[in-house]
């Protein structure tokens, strides 16, 4: 079995780092989930649920500072991004578990808002780029 060198035509396509369209889905999310909570008298799982979306946009916001300054220094660590990362969704996790059981059922919101969130935004980077690079293939 041998192994080829890459081709040098191929590369990665650049993923998008927007937080618009993101932010519009999960809006969109967001009314559902909060008409739903409503008709179904629950309206505290649907403001938790907004606060754990919300909060994982505030995270996006703050990795990309994050890695700005990072980038910026002469000598940037990866190791100090990824602590700092750890650090943040640990936080947010943490919030977001105390809401889940102090406020029980509609704490739970705040699980589901954040990972509702993230998939979002990982398919906001994902489907474009795999796009990218089928189009080379």
């Amino acid at each position: 079995m041998s192994t080829a060198a890459p081709d040098s035509t191929s590369y990665y396509p650049a993923a998008p780092t927007g937080l618009r369209r993101p932010a519009i889905i999960a809006a969109i999310v967001a009314a559902i989930v909060i008409g739903i909570s409503i008709a179904v008298g629950h309206i505290w799982f649907a403001v938790f649920f907004v606060a754990g979306t919300v909060a994982i946009f505030v995270n996006a916001i703050l990795v990309r500072r994050a890695v700005e300054v990072v980038a910026a220094q002469e000598h940037p660590r990866k190791q100090a991004l990824a602590v700092n990362s750890a650090v943040r969704l640990g936080a947010i996790t943490v919030l977001a578990l105390v809401a889940a059981f102090l406020v029980r059922p509609d704490g739970l919101g705040a699980m589901f808002g954040l990972a509702i969130g993230q998939v979002v935004l990982v398919l906001n980077t994902v489907i474009p780029v795999m796009k990218g690079l089928r189009k080379q293939l």
